[in-house]
């Protein structure tokens, strides 16, 4: 286990798209944080069936779209492409046509390497299957082997970056999040999701090691997105959502404490606050990702991303061409954009990186903490607290104080309904015990212990 105990950057100069202390390598010779950002294109099947029957058709698009989609980014000189697979959840419960699919869109991109010269890879990104029973089983059962032998299949067949949208902590964060609970979300996620992260990614990175592939990151998509998403719907202050997306990073950086190394995965926007913290590269996704949620993100997320993605869009015909295709241009032209500004110099980088943020910072709170300031000032709590609750409340509490900060100095626009939470979160992280087992005990003592097994976290 690798403790990050100082900045892998020395200033918010550092923290750039396109740029990581720690770039990543990969066989045809991508460099992603070495300098250019590269599209990251994720899709998904239209509404259909997932069996035996349907499997045929399905095998025929996933060839389809992978043979269009580096074909137009061939077109468009693109200096290389990720392409994420995320399984859907009959994929992964039958781990051979998971990777089955994995080898289609593996020999496709190879077949774009031979024909124009197009650099690609793949990230794989199975299913977390283990939530399909409850109470969850988060180290052993018929889930958990299902998703395993997706990644250990995948790997050997040459996808190169493994990641997961876990879900560890998941069965008390959504009742937290509805309640505004922030010692409950702290638990979920700094107490069971830490837990369960250091088990997973640990049992990942050997699966990683044994076939020469890179375990690329994790995302706290089903708590800190399904809270913006939840404020975005009005059901939750918006102030709420920005700081479980701070405590959300201290979850997500196990990951990288067990050996991960990048790109993070794009829905995970505590990203910002990993690269600061890890300096491995990472993909993000805003505007671009209208096509599976709404976010007030939209242009601030790619100030630092390593690839910019478009989160999954479906395989449906759109008036130019299917819609991964279109997708892929999309993305092609963004990130054209970012590396023409960077071809000028770091000055010029950092203009556009500032314009990028100064479009969306001041009109939401989630967007403002993603500022590379605030990015700096919530990861340096992170790592200067001594364990991973610590940091939880650490985190919480800076984020809320850069907020407070910035509404007061006039940069930040909240609602009137919106203060007071930063004072009753506040409160509410100040009255939490000193240490994490008096934390432990206290909270398990008022929520369902029947809607997770502690057993499972090691609890």
């Amino acid at each position: 286990m690798q403790a990050y105990k100082k900045l892998a950057m020395a200033s918010t100069d550092e923290l750039l798209y396109g740029i990581a202390p720690h770039p990543v390598r990969t066989r045809h010779g991508l460099v992603i944080g070495g300098g250019k950002v590269y599209p990251e294109l994720n899709f998904t099947l239209p509404p259909m069936l997932i069996n035996a029957d349907t499997y045929p058709e399905i095998k025929r698009q996933y060839n389809e779209i992978i043979t269009m989609a580096t074909l137009r980014a061939a077109e468009l000189e693109a200096p290389g492409l990720v392409v994420e697979f995320e399984t859907l959840p009959p994929m992964c419960q039958t781990p051979e046509w998971g990777v089955e699919l994995a080898k289609i869109l593996l020999e496709g991109m190879e077949s774009a390497h031979h024909r124009y010269g197009l650099k690609s890879v793949l990230r794989m990104t199975p299913n977390d299957l283990r939530e399909m029973s409850r109470p969850p089983l988060m180290r052993r059962g018929e889930h958990f082997d299902q998703m395993m032998k997706t990644f250990e299949g995948s790997a050997a067949a040459g996808a190169e970056l493994l990641s997961i949208e876990s879900t560890g902590g998941k069965e008390l964060h959504d009742d937290a999040l509805t309640e505004c609970d922030l010692p409950a979300v702290i638990f979920a996620l700094c107490i069971l999701g830490v837990r369960d992260m250091r088990f997973l990614w640990t049992e990942l990175k050997k699966i990683a090691d044994r076939h020469g592939v890179l375990c690329a990151g994790d995302t706290a998509c089903g708590f800190a997105n399904t809270a913006m998403v939840l404020a975005e719907k009005k059901y939750i202050p918006r102030v709420f959502a920005a700081v479980v997306r701070a405590v959300s990073a201290v979850r997500s950086l196990v990951a990288y404490e067990c050996g991960a190394v990048g790109p993070g995965k794009d829905c995970g926007y505590e990203n910002v606050f990993l690269k600061a913290i890890t300096g491995c590269p990472m993909a993000m996704e805003g505007k671009t990702a209208a096509c599976a949620h709404l976010s007030p993100l939209g242009n601030i997320a790619a100030a630092c991303c390593d690839t910019w993605s478009n989160e999954s869009v479906q395989n449906v015909k759109l008036l130019a061409a299917m819609a991964p295709t279109c997708y892929a241009e999309q993305l092609v032209y963004d990130c054209r954009l970012m590396n023409t500004a960077a071809e000028d110099g770091p000055a010029a980088g950092r203009r556009l990186r500032d314009w990028l943020v100064r479009s969306d910072a001041a009109l939401d709170p989630q967007a403002l903490i993603l500022a590379p300031d605030a990015v700096f000032r919530i990861a340096q709590a992170i790592v200067d607290a001594p364990d991973h609750y610590a940091a939880g409340r650490a985190a919480a509490l800076e984020a809320i104080a850069v907020i407070r900060e910035a509404h007061a100095a006039g940069r930040l626009r909240l609602g009137e309904r919106e203060l007071p939470w930063l004072d009753t979160m506040t409160d509410a992280v100040a009255d939490l015990p000193a240490t994490e087992q008096q934390f432990i005990g206290d909270i398990l003592a008022r929520v369902d212990t029947t809607r997770f097994r502690p057993e499972e976290y090691g609890l």
